[in-house]
Parts: structure tokens; sequence; C-alpha cells
């Protein structure tokens, strides 16, 4: 549309309108006086082009002007008698035909000037108007293309669902998170054809919330694709009514499995870093004996040597010896040195454990499952998934405990207490006992099978006695470590000292050795360490020397007597011809003395 213009502007424009119309009528009465033409028959059509010309630029000021300037030159100039104003009665009609003429062609040359101004006006209102809508449609085609960019980028569709008809509509994104073709005319059916059966009746239940009461929705369900694959998908939504008050079904759709995938393994991990901080926790608290395996003897060396045979396997092994003498220290060497180092190792004592909790301790227990149980609780077995766990004290199991453990070998999967779920595990088990697993046997305390489960790959660990040549060096080891926590600085270790702890038996082994160092470094003040004799008990005499000789030697008589006997009923141990009939003793007894004695019976027999 046009903008108004100025006063002054306005003012000199119509001036030129009624200038125009007054120019036109003397330029048409000029060029009919013209005798150069000759044109006296044509005034009239002169006048009607002025009045014409003037309505047609000037509108209808200008061109009522000319109207009236052009009658009173038609009546003066050309009506008899001419160029006189004196009244002419037979003239009359002519006249008035003109004025009339004159009016009715002005009025016609107004009225196409107005239709005309205003078809322009009309055409540039449409010509705005289009563009206009060119520019809206192109904001629009290019919001159009954002949202699905959007969409496809955030994986979000969205659908429209007219919930008196059924009609659906999908956006894009929506066709590819259900993978239909576009051409398909998106429908109920076809949508609750995508869904997980186990989902569907979820699904068909919010549904018809939505239906019956125009609920609000935001729930998560499963898609089942034709190739089998899964996906998770969040819908949020609600019911509006349209302009003719039908309601209406508007929601948009979420693909949110990589999220939903990337939060289940987000939840894995840390589930497995809880474990592994436990487990870790609960090693820091331990006081371990000592952090590295000092020490070069032969029976030691041979040890170790068999540690590093079995270490990258996950062969289960079972480590006896003394107390004290090292056992959790062999089974961290086994662990350390096998695939499993960068996983959790746990250490439970089972002699520690009350044996009503030692099951829920190491296969944990659901809520309420006893007295005092408020909560779900991860078992040792559950804390060591992918590691290694060291039962110490392995004879102490109770029975119940031991079917459990022989599951656990056997299937490689467990129950917590008071939980019917099946737990899967993946755990090489290591085990430690300072007793004779075979007299327990014999005594019915410990299952056959389970011996047999856990004696894969047996390591004995020599006592202390057996290996002197190691006790100098344990010693500054020892030393060394508790002057530096102690802040003291010893130097070196009195001879009498070091004889009478070289000669000592340690019945105690190397855990008796450290609290020996330990307790000497404390009460130490100088360089010169010495330890208090009364501190190491009776020295052994030659009455006790003889005393173990002759143990000694009773058990050789003893092996020789029960392999006699073996060799003379070929082998067999029980019936009136066994070797247990002919020694005079009970089968169960002479089973017990075969096995603590270490004696082979089927080498006795013959083929």
């Amino acid at each position: 549309m046009s903008s108004p213009l100025p006063q002054s502007v306005a003012t000199v424009q119509i001036i030129r309108r009624y200038v125009i119309a007054v120019l036109s009528i003397l330029f048409a009465l000029l060029i009919a006086h013209w005798p150069v033409i000759h044109l006296g028959s044509a005034p009239v059509s002169l006048f009607f082009c002025a009045v014409i010309l003037s309505a047609w630029f000037g509108g209808a000021g200008p061109g009522s002007l000319a109207t009236i300037l052009s009658s009173v030159a038609f009546y003066y100039s050309f009506l008899p008698p001419v160029d006189s104003f004196a009244a002419k009665p037979g003239q009359l009609a002519r006249f008035i035909v003109f004025i009339l003429s004159a009016v009715l062609v002005g009025s016609l040359s107004v009225a196409q000037r107005k239709a005309t101004e205003s078809l322009r006006r009309t055409r540039d209102d449409l010509r705005d108007t289009v563009q206009k809508l060119m520019e809206t449609n192109d904001r629009l085609t290019r919001s159009e293309a954002y949202l699905a960019e959007a969409q496809t980028l955030s994986h979000t569709g969205s659908f429209g669902w007219d919930v008196s008809t059924g009609e659906q509509f999908w956006s894009e994104e929506t066709y590819r998170i259900f993978e239909c073709e576009p051409t398909l005319k998106p429908t109920v059916e076809l949508a609750l054809e995508r869904i997980h059966p186990a989902d569907l009746p979820l699904v068909q239940q919010v549904m018809a919330s939505v239906s019956e009461r125009g609920s609000d929705v935001d729930v998560e369900h499963r898609l089942l694709m034709p190739d089998g694959s899964v996906k998770t998908i969040r819908v949020l939504g609600h019911t509006s009514n349209d302009r003719v008050g039908k309601p209406t079904f508007l929601g948009a759709i979420t693909d949110i499995s990589l999220i939903k995938n990337a939060f289940e393994e987000i939840q894995r991990l840390k589930d497995q870093l809880y474990k592994e901080n436990l487990a870790l926790r609960e090693e820091i608290d331990v006081t371990r004996m000592f952090e590295e395996i000092v020490g070069s003897s032969p029976p030691l060396q041979a040890v170790l040597s068999q540690v590093a045979k079995v270490a990258p396997t996950d062969s289960t092994v079972l480590i006896t010896g003394e107390t004290g003498t090292g056992k959790e220290l062999i089974a961290r060497a086994i662990h350390k040195r096998s695939q499993r180092s960068s996983r959790a190792f746990v250490s439970v004592n089972c002699a520690a454990i009350p044996q009503d909790l030692i099951a829920s301790e190491l296969f944990g227990h659901e809520k309420g499952a006893f007295t005092g149980a408020t909560q779900r609780r991860l078992g040792r077995f559950e804390a060591a998934d992918g590691g290694t766990i060291f039962l110490d004290e392995i004879g102490e199991l109770p029975a119940e405990t031991q079917v459990a453990l022989l599951r656990v070998l056997q299937e490689r999967e467990f129950q917590r207490v008071g939980g019917n779920e099946s737990l899967r595990t993946n755990v090489r088990v290591v085990t430690a006992t300072n007793r004779k697993l075979e007299a327990a046997i014999a005594e019915g305390r410990f299952r056959e099978d389970l011996f047999y489960r856990l004696n894969v790959f047996p390591l004995e660990v020599p006592p202390l006695r057996e290996r002197k040549e190691d006790i100098p060096l344990l010693i500054q080891y020892f030393v060394d470590r508790y002057a530096t926590k102690a802040g003291k600085r010893i130097t070196s270790i009195a001879k009498r000292s070091l004889e009478h702890l070289q000669s000592y038996t340690w019945p105690g082994n190397i855990r008796e050795l450290q609290n020996v160092i330990e307790r000497s470094v404390i009460v130490c003040d100088s360089e010169n360490l010495s330890v208090d004799e009364s501190w190491l008990g009776k020295r052994p005499t030659a009455a006790d020397s003889t005393a173990q000789r002759l143990s000694e030697r009773l058990t050789s008589q003893e092996k020789e007597m029960i392999e006699a006997a073996l060799a003379a009923s070929k082998g067999r141990v029980s019936g009136p011809s066994g070797a247990a009939a002919r020694l005079g003793i009970p089968q169960s007894t002479l089973d017990s003395k075969i096995k603590s004695l270490k004696i082979n019976k089927h080498q006795f027999r013959k083929s």
C-alpha cells in the first residue's frame, strides 16, 4: 500500500489536475476553430476527449470542471447563433444531449480510473500477500527441515491420534523408529504389531486410559523389530481438543535404546566398582603378615615354582601348612600372577565368622531372609566376580555351607540366602587350611566330594623350622619395616640374639617371628637390636629331640606294618582277609591312617 503524500505535494497535484482540465478544453476549442484543419463537424468529439482526459487524470473534480467548460464553449462557439450567449431555444435539445453525453463520458472515465486504480492496488496487495506467503512458506519449510533434523538427531518422532476415529499421523522419524515404510498409513494396529509381547498389556492399558479419561502419558516400553532386535522407547503425550471439539492425543516418541544401554552399562560398572571397592576396603582393613615373599631357601623356591605354574590357570588350589606360614600370601601371589590380577581379590576367614552367618557372608542374602536382614546384601562371591576368592580355614565350614560351595564349584552358580534366583559366578577359588582334611573326612566333618573338588592343585607351605636359612632375611625385613614405622635407626642385631632366633623352632612360624621383631624394635634404644630370650619360650632340649626322634621312628614303623599288611592282602583293606582284619583295627581307622601317612594302597594290587 502507498504511503500518504505530504500536504504541499498533494496541493500541487490537485492544482495540476484542474490546470490540465482547463488546458484540455482550451486545446480542444482551438483545434475545433483552426481553419487549416476544417474540423467544424468534430467539436463534440474533441470536447468529449478533453472531458475523458480531464476525468482520467484528474478525477471527479477536474472532470466536472471540464464538463462545465466544454458545455459553455459548445453553447457559445458552436450553437447558432455562434459566438453569442443569447437564448437559443432551437438548440436546447442538442445542448442537453451534449451535456448528458459529456457527464456520462466523464463519469465512465472516472469510474474506469477508479477501477484501474483499484485493480492496481489489488494487484499490489496481492503481490505483497504472495510475497509474504512465499516468505512464510520458506520459513515454514526451514522450520520443518530443522524440526525433522532435530527429530533425527534426538531420535524423537511426533504423532497424533484422533481418539474418536482412530486416525493417526506420524512424522518421518516416527516411521524410522518403527521401521515402517512412509507409504504405509499409520494405524493403531500397525503400532501394536511392533510392541514387545511382554509390554503389550501395559501399552493396551495406557491406550484404554487415554480413550476413556484423556490421561497424560509418560511411559517406557519395548519394540520388537522384524529382525529380532529390541528397542526401548519413551512416549510422552497429552489429550487436547481441536477446533471442532474432537479429542486428539498428541505425543512424542523417543528411541532411548542407546541411553538405556548406556545407563545399564554404567550401572553394571558401578556395581562392579562397588564390589571391588568393598573388597579393597576389606583388604585394607586386614593386617597382613607382610607384603612380599621373603626368602631363598629350596623349600620356599619349590613352592614358588609351583605357584608360577598354576597361577596362569583357573584351577582350584588347596594350600596347606601350619598356622602362620603365610598361606594367604601364597594365595595373593597366585592371584597377582593370574589373568584375573586386575580384578578383586576377596579374602574370607571361615573360622572367624559365626556358623549361622557364614552362608550369608559368602553368598549374600535377600531382604527379610532372617531377623536383622533389613536390606539385600551382596555376598563375597558376588564381590569377587571375575577375580579370586580366598577361603582360609576351609575345614571350619559347616555341612550345609559345604553343600552350597560344592554347587558353586560344580555348576558355577549359587543362590542368596532367602532367595530363589540362581546367580552365575566367574570366580577362581583358592582355599587354605592348617588341619588334616583327611582326618576330618574320616570323622564325617568334611565332605569327601568337596575335598576332591578343592584339592585339584595342592600346595604345602613349609614351616619356618624347615627353612632356617630364610630367618636372617626375614629378620632384616621386619627390622627395616618396623624401625621405619617407629622412626628409629637400627643398623645391626646382636650376634647372640641372632643365634638364638636361628636355633628356635618357631611353632608360630613367620607370624611369631614378626611379633618378636616388632616387640624388640619397640623396646630398642640403640642402633643394635637385641631380643629378650624369655620371649621365645623354652629352647628344645636333648630330651625333646629324643622324643621327637622316637615319634618319627614309631611313625615309620607304623607305616611299614600297614604297608606289609596291604601287601599281604594285595591292597584290600576291608573284609576277612583285608589289611584291617590282619592288623586288628577298624576299617575306618586304617583308611584314616593310610591317608595321613600318604600310603598308596593301589600299588599293592596285582592285575
